[in-house]
């Protein structure tokens, strides 16, 4: 596995991939045992991202390799289906999935999300439409919100 770090507007982010695609990208964090660090491998993530930061990407274009069970790969896939600047409810992403009663379980798939940013976890809000649980913390939520709510009125 191949690393390296960020620098961004919601603070240090961690890039972790193999040959297969990004794996992680997380809020700080260490790499693991094993890792090495090589930043030309991960140039194309690093440049999307800054792409983003600078309200000129919408949409990312990279090989995505997360490990998860079956039931987080889906909610995954679906978080990616969220367009830019949207959000949703942990109950409409639940039934997106076809699991109407499992909004716990997607905040639980939602929460263990390893490839945060790139796999926008941070557009899903509450149903009263506060915003709960980041990883990243709730400040860097409202932060990543808030420039896709600016992005998109330039556009």
């Amino acid at each position: 596995m191949f690393y390296t770090w960020m620098e961004s507007p919601v603070g240090r982010l961690l890039l972790a991939a193999d040959e297969t695609g990004l794996r992680k990208l997380l809020f700080g964090g260490k790499p693991e045992s094993g890792w090495r660090e090589d930043p030309a491998a991960l140039a194309e993530p690093v440049r999307q991202l800054r792409a983003y930061f600078a309200g000129e990407l919408r949409d990312f274009d990279l090989p995505l390799a997360p490990a998860g069970t079956p039931f987080q790969l889906r909610v995954w896939r679906e978080l990616r289906n969220i367009p830019y600047g949207q959000t949703i409810s942990y109950g409409e992403l639940a039934r997106r999935i076809g699991s109407p009663n499992g909004s716990r379980a997607v905040g639980l798939a939602n929460g263990a999300n390893p490839i945060s940013i790139v796999v926008p976890c941070h557009r899903v809000i509450g149903s009263n439409g506060k915003l709960t649980g980041y990883g990243g913390g709730l400040e860097n939520k409202e932060r990543l919100l808030a420039l896709e709510r600016v992005s998109n009125n330039r556009i």
